[in-house]
């Protein structure tokens, strides 16, 4: 058996051609922008030509660049990434330290070999890093998206609303009443649930027991019943946290 220095190289030589290849073949050197959403685990790359290309990722890792430190994603314990488990059962099998320790002092070459090994033992056709100020996201990509037929794909596309908190999501819309501090009752449009398609005609909508009263009072939504429940403009995200709160 080889030891961790020879098999991680091994690994990394690998995967350096067929990556070539993958770059040559969707042109990933041309996109100059990203926007991934780790709920549904897509990866949007774009130019502001509006050419663009989707990609279905598995998260791998993290190399903070501030405390020279790696992490695995299943150091978490996030039942979403539970695929990636098997790269850490697959380092005690073989006893590689680097694959079965959640976290560990690191550089960034690191990355690209955890990558290069979790490339063969998870099937990818392409690897991709997200490169911001404190941290690099590894992503091992697994499935190149049909931007016109793939719902997950129409879900990301929605998302046009920047929240301070959740950065960029979909729009939803409710009464002035509905915050997080107090249970005031919860009315939606249709029954809703996060991350769902939506028609491009509908939207997340919902109000509190009082404008539902005052709305049937003034049989249905008109001048009155908005005056009354002042909809504002929120996320998605926050939508669903003050409807866990209300109902």
């Amino acid at each position: 058996m080889l030891d961790y220095n020879e098999f991680s190289q091994s690994e990394l030589n690998k995967l350096i051609p067929i990556q070539d290849r993958f770059k040559e073949k969707y042109k990933i050197d041309s996109f100059s922008n990203w926007f991934y959403d780790d709920d549904l685990k897509i990866i949007r790359l774009y130019n502001d030509d509006k050419h663009e290309i989707f990609f279905k990722y598995i998260p791998i890792g993290t190399y903070s660049l501030k405390s020279e430190t790696w992490m695995w994603i299943w150091f978490n314990n996030d039942e979403n990434n539970a695929e990636t488990f098997k790269i850490k059962n697959f380092g005690l099998e073989n006893n590689y330290r680097k694959l079965y320790e959640g976290t560990f002092p690191s550089d960034i070459y690191d990355g690209w070999e955890l990558l290069a090994i979790s490339f063969n033992i998870l099937d990818g056709i392409g690897v991709y890093t997200l490169n911001t100020e404190n941290l690099n996201y590894y992503l091992l990509l697994i499935e190149n998206l049909n931007s016109e037929n793939d719902s997950a794909v129409k879900i990301l596309k929605q998302q046009v609303l920047h929240c301070p908190n959740h950065g960029l999501q979909r729009k939803a819309f409710v009464c002035q009443h509905l915050n997080l501090e107090k249970p005031v009752g919860f009315i939606e449009a249709f029954d809703t649930y996060p991350k769902m398609e939506l028609e491009d005609d509908e939207d997340l909508q919902a109000w509190c027991n009082d404008c539902e009263n005052i709305r049937r009072k003034y049989n249905g939504w008109n001048e009155e019943s908005e005056q009354y429940a002042q909809i504002k403009l929120i996320c998605e995200n926050c939508y669903f946290e003050i409807k866990n709160i209300n109902q």
